[in-house]
């Protein structure tokens, strides 16, 4: 457990400092880079994935944070979780806790990644993808945890 706890420490400040060292790049710096498929362009999302609920904008930041100290309590209580998802954890808390730290830093969240190839997509970031990789993450230990759950009960009939 102990070495888990580890592992996901460093791996937590190592994708949290990279994400804020790129974030603050663009937020004080012309980083803005226009590509044929991507482009690097500084944007504030003061909502949630899309924008949405950015009418929300001054109260996300408590509420946001409110749901990651009830994640870190449940997390305390079922150590078990911990122990299996403790990558995907490390993921999610360092993505959540860097967006977070935007709303009070900068107002909003700081994107910077803009995809337009093809078709328009929302400008996101690193932490945004840490999260959806976390969540990937997740799903895959779920379904493999299925898979693992039937063919036992088929065994068993």
């Amino acid at each position: 457990m102990k070495k888990k706890l580890n592992f996901t420490i460093v791996i937590f400040v190592v994708l949290f400092v990279i994400d804020q060292l790129l974030k603050y790049g663009f937020a004080h710096f012309d980083w803005n880079v226009r590509g044929p498929y991507m482009s690097l362009q500084l944007a504030y999302n003061y909502g949630v994935a899309f924008s949405m609920f950015a009418f929300l904008a001054e109260y996300l930041k408590y509420i946001q944070l409110a749901m990651v100290v009830g994640g870190f309590i449940y997390l305390l209580k079922n150590k078990e979780v911990f122990t299996e998802y403790y990558l995907a954890i490390a993921l999610l808390f360092a993505g959540g806790l860097s967006n977070i730290l935007d709303r009070f830093t900068y107002g909003g969240v700081v994107d910077y990644l803009y995809w337009h190839y093809g078709f328009e997509f929302a400008i996101f970031n690193f932490a945004d993808v840490i999260i959806n990789c976390a969540v990937a993450i997740i799903i895959f230990m779920q379904i493999k945890q299925w898979q693992v759950e039937r063919k036992e009960k088929k065994n068993k009939s």
